[in-house]
């Protein structure tokens, strides 16, 4: 076996599928593209927030455009690896597996982004908190309806690919966590930023994907660049090659494509680009960025049609500049298996780069005052639903949900996982209209969740 060559044992599925599929003659990982695009997990997307929500444009992006804008990104990044280090073929993702990865990346986060996911970490501090990319993982290999019991039952690989974070909460969370609040608008959300890692209720699954590993492949996967203590949270520091793309991909689509909604909309002017960007890019060692981010600049705030044009050069410029490298730490590639082996990677030069256009985006869009109240709204609007169904969930729960509520009680449960994921599959605004018909005297109608 070459050693590049990918071992079978990675297009596994954790239960066997006796498909009445005629003359099917789909790959593995495009079968699992169709689970996810066909989800309702995926479909609900349309209506979850990315940076900018309804109340600023109809224009904005979802998680939705989003997922599908990373998703163009990585299969570019795939292919031009191919052209430019063709030995790697055997080893880079087929184009349906790295759609597939992009397509599910953010299937896992909540209504309101970032203030969902603090409130529902906050909600389920004594019951291993809640995180986005972990609620990624339990969603596919657990809850959405595909199988009875396994979820979208994806590939091994698939779901490694989907690992940015090979290590259990329970090993990566900060070892105190900071006092309860007396009310939930006390809450501050710099102290709830949740770990990173996979639930220990999904470890069986989480184990089951390992199981395509050495023992000691696995063991170091797992293992922790940083441990944690009492105030900070620990940090894995390994991912597999499929997910090192993906995530570079999602990286590009945040630090560019989210840009272009800002400026469209008026909240990025032209001196805090020029001040915070521009100046910076001109200095930032590239030859071709030095020399062209004048006319870049005019161009992003210039007519739609140029605007476009500058994005799709900065994105260009950027993915142009990923090469596949040793996954080494200390110097040394310690990994048996290439998947483990080999990341993609961008040049220090574009590293640093895109690192200005993502903090360019977090504190002049994401940290906006403005946006950040809408936020701070959906953060009390979560915490103010998990609690009214923790306090009487046999009379507020819809029946199914219910019914797994009454499973995970009789195993010895608390059964907050439960209301966690349903809470988390709502959309931002079925939760809004749900907290009306609970808590307000407006009429909202009937409600109907996407199944």
């Amino acid at each position: 076996m070459s050693k590049l060559a990918v071992s079978s044992a990675w297009e596994a599925r954790l239960a066997e599928e006796n498909k009445q599929r005629r003359n099917d003659k789909r790959t593995v990982f495009q079968r699992d593209r169709a689970r996810i695009l066909h989800s309702a997990a995926f479909r609900r997307l349309q209506a979850k927030t990315q940076v900018l929500g309804a109340e600023h444009s109809d224009f904005y992006r979802t998680r939705l455009t989003h997922s599908l804008e990373v998703s163009q990104i990585g299969t570019g990044i795939v292919a031009q690896l191919k052209e430019k280090q063709p030995d790697f073929k055997p080893l880079l993702p087929s184009t349906s597996l790295m759609e597939s990865l992009c397509l599910a990346h953010d299937i896992g986060h909540p209504p309101y982004g970032h203030g969902g996911e603090i409130a529902l970490n906050y909600m389920m501090r004594n019951d291993d908190g809640f995180e986005g990319n972990a609620q990624t993982f339990r969603i596919v290999s657990l809850l959405e309806p595909y199988t009875e019991q396994d979820g979208m039952n994806l590939a091994r690989r698939t779901l490694l690919g989907l690992l940015k974070y090979p290590s259990l909460l329970k090993h990566t969370r900060r070892l105190q966590l900071p006092e309860d609040v007396k009310e939930f608008r006390h809450l501050k959300a710099a102290l709830w930023h949740p770990a990173k890692g996979i639930y220990e209720d999904d470890f069986d699954r989480f184990d089951w994907v390992l199981e395509g590993l050495s023992d000691k492949d696995a063991n170091l996967f797992t293992s922790l660049r940083r441990a944690p203590d009492d105030h900070h949270h620990g940090r894995s520091q390994y991912k597999s090659l499929d997910c090192s793309i993906m995530e570079l991909a999602d990286d590009i689509a945040y630090g560019v494509h989210d840009l272009e909604d800002a400026i469209v909309m008026g909240i990025v002017q032209r001196d805090q680009w020029q001040e915070a960007v521009a100046s910076k890019l001109a200095e930032c060692g590239d030859p071709w960025l030095e020399t062209n981010i004048s006319h870049l600049s005019e161009q992003m705030f210039g007519p739609h049609h140029e605007r476009k044009d500058a994005i799709g050069a900065l994105v260009n410029t950027l993915l142009t500049s990923i090469a596949i490298e040793p996954a080494v730490q200390d110097g040394v590639n310690r990994f048996d298996d290439p998947l483990l082996q080999w990341n993609a990677k961008l040049t220090d030069v574009m590293h640093n780069v895109l690192g200005v256009l993502k903090a360019f985006v977090s504190e002049y869009v994401v940290q906006k005052p403005e946006l950040q109240v809408i936020e701070y709204k959906g953060q009390q609007l979560v915490m103010e639903l998990f609690d009214a169904f923790d306090a009487d969930p046999k009379r507020l729960l819809p029946v199914i949900t219910r019914d797994l509520w009454l499973k995970d009680v009789a195993d010895g449960k608390t059964g907050r996982r439960v209301i966690a994921d349903y809470i988390s599959a709502m959309t931002d605004g079925y939760a809004q209209r749900l907290y009306a018909t609970m808590f307000t005297a407006a009429n909202q109608g009937p409600l109907h969740q996407i199944r």
